[in-house]
């Protein structure tokens, strides 16, 4: 039988079925790049041109072409406060969805900055919330691709429930512009939010919330 944790035989067993619609190319073998050039710098990414080359199940090479767009990893916190119930929620101005959108509190990573103190950072510069660690509990979602064919930009999403915190000053870069406020998750589960990587954070917690007013409703009563 094959070996290996329940995620690599699941693996297994997926990959053998779609073997069944392969086109040819054998993806147990690694892409190769055969070239890359960077065609654009701007002040948070850049853009790759490259050529890549996939090897088919008889060894032969076949070249296609991708541009990816090279971004610093980012965190995002959904944001919980355990003694009101009450999240944090947040609007700016999102030039790729040109609107002012809701969203929860998110950042890019510094280089080799560790992901919960990034998070931490974020936090207290776009909201002023410092939590106290000790008390908090961290709920990680997992992380994932904004989109995983255009950029390697990877979202470490988790979701963040807090005892006591203290409110400091906000600290914004020069042309950002960022308003924050607590909202009960009847009114959170009710706000359109268009981010992917907010919705992920949210519905992790939906599920959370609904598992534990399940498992209340399980136990017994004093009247029973």
């Amino acid at each position: 039988m094959f070996g290996g944790s329940k995620q690599e035989q699941l693996e297994h067993r997926l990959d053998h079925k779609l073997n069944a619609s392969s086109d040819g190319i054998d993806m147990d073998v690694p892409a190769k790049v055969i070239s890359s050039e960077t065609v654009y710098t701007g002040r948070i990414f850049h853009v790759d041109d490259m050529r890549i080359a996939l090897t088919d199940k008889q060894g032969k090479e076949h070249e296609i072409g991708r541009q990816v767009l090279r971004h610093a990893p980012c965190v995002v916190m959904l944001v919980h406060d355990m003694s009101t119930d009450r999240y944090l929620i947040e609007r700016e101005y999102r030039a790729g969805s040109d609107m002012f959108a809701y969203g929860l509190p998110a950042g890019l990573m510094d280089e080799s900055e560790d992901i919960m103190d990034a998070a931490l950072r974020e936090l207290a510069e776009e909201t002023g919330v410092v939590p106290d660690r000790d008390t908090m509990g961290v709920d990680f979602v997992g992380d994932f691709y904004s989109s995983e064919g255009m950029t390697d930009e990877l979202a470490h999403i988790m979701v963040l429930h807090l005892g006591p915190f203290r409110r400091e000053q906000r600290h914004f870069d020069a042309d950002e512009h960022v308003e924050s406020a607590w909202i009960p998750w009847s009114d959170l589960a009710a706000t359109r939010i268009t981010s992917s990587n907010s919705m992920i954070a949210i519905q992790h917690e939906a599920l959370r919330r609904l598992i534990a007013r399940n498992s209340d409703k399980d136990k017994p009563s004093l009247f029973s």
